[in-house]
């Protein structure tokens, strides 16, 4: 029996490979699960009742890509294919282009499903688990923008910001400002911590990755502080998740957020000594050890647990990334239960904390 759990996290925690998933989803497709209120609440808290009392935050079921609807894109989720952009940016001579970076945006109308789903979330909680809110990261909703969808080797990416690097930083600017609108939003509907998801980081460079991601990345957790202040609002504290960037850790450590997630490429005992107590890290297990069974799963999680101090540093269990689509969860649901990770931590300069008294935003 491994050691019981701190802080262990699900990063897709409203989790698309349960059977209730499905039968919750019935005929609607992806986009108009996450527009109703309902059904993305219930999604949301569905690994949260399988797994009562192990899992330690849930997540709202949405997709990084609506801020890409918000502001104007067709986005359609295609069965077997994924996220498709029937219309994506070509160039900046494309006239989509100027009209994408001159509309105005009304997040909070645009987006209003979302808040509305993590108000209700909030209340079904009654204060079992914190309540992620996300959104992807400038960089990588460019890449979705641009590409049309998902991508192997991200050749429009690389053509817009190589051959039109200053065009595609305005782009940039105009959705970290946007990002930065949306998860203030959240955090008003009662989201009690943001993580941003920066998932095609490690197409770029180390100096391309400073130049893409990076800033806006470091915009995005300047500006939201500020702007909930601006709305009479506490800070919430802020995860930042890029993707294959590990050349980038230092940097990350550095950019304004209190998490830093890994992905099961970083060696957990080498990204200790370069976070070097400056932040919280999250991860980071390889979710297709999911495939090797129980004994697999647990030798895994103990080699995790000593891989970042033996559990007794602030740390946030959790895989390196989503879990396939593929993975079944026959034989994981009961006994397996009792499989436990460690993220036993003693307070520090770095931790994480929720409030727990969060009455006065009327969520509770």
């Amino acid at each position: 029996m491994l050691p019981k759990p701190q802080a262990l996290a699900d990063t897709l925690a409203a989790g698309r490979y349960l059977p209730e998933y499905h039968e919750a989803k019935g005929d609607h497709d992806f986009f108009a699960c996450c527009r109703s209120p309902e059904i993305s609440s219930t999604l949301t808290l569905q690994p949260i009742d399988r797994y009562d009392g192990l899992l330690d935050a849930a997540i709202i079921f949405s997709d990084i890509l609506v801020i890409p609807q918000a502001m104007g894109m067709t986005v359609e989720m295609l069965d077997g294919k994924g996220p498709h952009f029937p219309k994506p940016l070509k160039s900046p001579a494309d006239k989509q282009y100027e009209e994408l970076l001159s509309r105005h945006v009304d997040v909070e109308q645009e987006l209003d499903y979302v808040y509305k789903a993590i108000t209700m979330t909030r209340h079904k909680l009654k204060g079992r688990v914190p309540l992620f809110g996300f959104c992807g990261a400038p960089w990588t909703l460019l890449c979705y923008m641009v590409e049309g969808g998902g991508s192997k080797m991200f050749v429009q990416s690389k053509t817009w910001v190589y051959r039109f690097p200053e065009e595609s930083k305005k782009m940039l600017q105009k959705i970290a400002l946007l990002c930065v609108q949306y998860l203030a939003l959240q955090v008003k509907a009662g989201a009690q911590i943001i993580q941003v998801f920066d998932s095609w980081a490690a197409e770029l460079s180390p100096n391309a990755f400073k130049t893409f991601s990076l800033p806006y990345l470091r915009y995005i957790s300047k500006e939201l502080p500020e702007h909930l202040h601006a709305m009479g609002l506490e800070p919430v504290p802020m995860v930042v998740f890029a993707k294959g960037a590990w050349y980038a850790l230092d940097e990350l450590c550095d950019s304004g957020y209190q998490v830093v997630g890994l992905d099961w490429l970083q060696d957990p005992a080498q990204a200790v000594k370069i976070a070097n107590d400056r932040v919280v890290l999250q991860g980071n297990m390889d979710p297709g050890v999911l495939y090797g069974g129980k004994k697999a799963i647990a030798a895994e999680v103990q080699d995790m647990i000593w891989g970042f101090g033996g559990g007794k540093l602030g740390w946030v269990a959790n895989l390196g990334h989503g879990k396939d689509l593929l993975f079944k969860i026959h034989g994981y649901t009961n006994a397996d239960r009792r499989t436990r990770c460690s993220a036993r931590s003693r307070p520090r300069k770095s931790q994480v904390l929720l409030p727990r008294d969060t009455s006065h935003y009327g969520w509770n």
